[in-house]
């Protein structure tokens, strides 16, 4: 089973154009797809905005997201989750769903399946970096039902949405021969999944550590629309 990555980017009008030329042009935030050098900083932490387009319920999302943050706090990285309704209200101008997102934002959406065929069965979600991950709710659904998971199936839902992001911050080619970034995904790996054994490896660890502190200078240096600094 193959959890694959996708380089293509909708039409986010909605993006601030300032935060995505700042976060591609920055050296060291795309990161390179080995080992990075140097011991990493104090702990950082990444917002994770939560869209949610399928019938998930909200307990499922909510116990997959705790799988999630602790394969995550596993590796030295705090994710602190912001439910974003799929249509965000105007009358709730302090919503912070409605503000532009930061460099320590990833955006996480719950997707049912493809509305085109092309994608194969066994891909369950996709990145695009530096911030978009998608995850296919409905396909996650089927392989717990098909490896007799049913009652499990939000802790695979938070090992493959840990994938996504994991992507995100490690790279396209971050997959690895053990742990929740394996490409391939089997009955074993299922079974990992239901047992919390899918864990990021050291070296993936080091790797989220530092993007993460990295996002976090980044969004500190990048200037507010009111020519002030982020806090």
């Amino acid at each position: 089973m193959k959890i694959a990555i996708r380089g293509q980017l909708p039409a986010w009008l909605w993006l601030r154009r300032r935060l995505l030329v700042s976060m591609v042009g920055t050296a060291g935030l795309v990161l390179p797809e080995g080992v990075l050098a140097g011991a990493p900083g104090p702990a950082a932490t990444i917002r994770v905005r939560v869209n949610n387009y399928t019938q998930a319920s909200n307990a499922v999302l909510a116990s997959a997201e705790r799988e999630a943050g602790r394969i995550f706090g596993e590796a030295g990285l705090t994710l602190v989750w912001l439910t974003c309704p799929p249509s965000h209200s105007s009358a709730v101008q302090q919503d912070p769903c409605h503000e532009a997102p930061q460099a320590t934002d990833i955006i996480l959406r719950i997707l049912a399946a493809p509305t085109r065929n092309e994608f194969q069965d066994t891909v369950f979600g996709f990145a695009v970096r530096p911030l978009f991950a998608s995850v296919y709710y409905d396909r996650v659904v089927r392989r717990a039902i098909r490896d007799d998971a049913e009652f499990e199936v939000h802790f695979i839902l938070g090992c493959v949405m840990a994938h996504e992001i994991g992507h995100l911050l490690i790279g396209s080619n971050g997959h690895s021969s053990s742990g929740v970034m394996q490409a391939s995904w089997e009955r074993k790996q299922i079974r990992q999944a239901v047992t919390s054994s899918l864990l990021f490896t050291p070296q993936q660890a080091r790797q989220i550590q530092v993007a993460a502190q990295m996002r976090t200078k980044l969004r500190a240096a990048v200037p507010r629309c009111d020519g002030a600094v982020e806090p």
